[in-house]
């Protein structure tokens, strides 16, 4: 199989930078549902959509020398630059280079399973989700984070043209395969493939400039917006317009960004 660096944001170093930001501003949300889940040393735990495994690597320092961790991922890339990390600290972290669609698990007896924005960019949630199941131990657990309503994404004050570039964004997403806001269907793909949800929890960030969870969404932005031009979903002038709205609300002091709205659902097989 070639490389599917498919990514809606690309598989570059600067989006390297960007994952490692991101997962800065959600670890602890991530160690929370991992801790509801009773994730913990000797157990096999599933990284469904690991990228470069910032999560894997927290993941496996928790399973520890008896368990390890197995990350899947479409992107040779990122599972390369994994791989290397897993060396360096000597982890033990499984790669799997490939589509959710083509996974084969085999015999592995799994855990825990934890997906962060994994199941949004893809169309069959249902028989990915079936399939991961069906390959998790009795009282085994899926944690997933997703978005629950993407459209919640703004700022004040209020800057039209930056505004205008994030709805963009949001028709971008929803133009593809997937469902952006498949957070909120969760519950019932979990119930349906034979999960018990434990717990529904929301996760919402309203952050401010001098907070570093700010730079999620600003670094996102710095990424996304200029890629519109090349979809033909902007001009190059309105990208410039907007990503100096965005450098100007970065300078306010009383500036508030509400970020995508997410949802953590949790899901034990009996």
């Amino acid at each position: 199989m070639k490389d599917q660096n498919q990514y809606i944001l690309g598989t570059e170093w600067a989006e390297l930078h960007r994952l490692g930001i991101q997962h800065q501003v959600w670890a602890s949300e991530a160690r929370k549902g991992w801790e509801l889940a009773e994730f913990g040393a000797g157990q096999t735990i599933l990284d469904l959509g690991s990228g470069p495994g910032f999560c894997s690597r927290d993941l496996a320092y928790m399973t520890g020398e008896a368990g390890k961790v197995i990350a899947v991922d479409k992107s040779k890339q990122y599972l390369d630059f994994l791989d290397k990390i897993a060396e360096l600290h000597r982890l033990k972290i499984e790669t799997i280079w490939t589509d959710f669609e083509e996974m084969d698990l085999g015999d592995v007896q799994l855990d825990g399973v934890y997906s962060r924005w994994a199941l949004a960019w893809i169309r069959n949630v249902d028989e990915v989700v079936e399939k991961v199941v069906d390959s998790m131990v009795s009282g085994g657990a899926f944690v997933a984070h997703e978005y629950y309503h993407w459209g919640t994404f703004m700022m004040e004050p209020h800057y039209p043209e930056l505004q205008k570039g994030i709805d963009t964004i949001l028709k971008n997403f929803k133009e593809q395969e997937g469902d952006i806001d498949i957070g909120r269907k969760l519950p019932t793909i979990f119930y349906e493939n034979g999960l018990e949800v434990i717990s529904i929890r929301p996760m919402a960030k309203i952050v401010t400039p001098d907070q570093m969870a700010w730079q999620w969404p600003k670094t996102f932005l710095e990424i996304f917006l200029p890629k519109l031009e090349k979809l033909g979903a902007l001009t190059k002038a309105e990208i410039k317009v907007a990503l100096d709205q965005l450098y100007e609300l970065d300078q306010q002091e009383d500036a508030t960004i509400q970020c995508p709205q997410m949802v953590e659902v949790i899901g034990i097989k009996p």
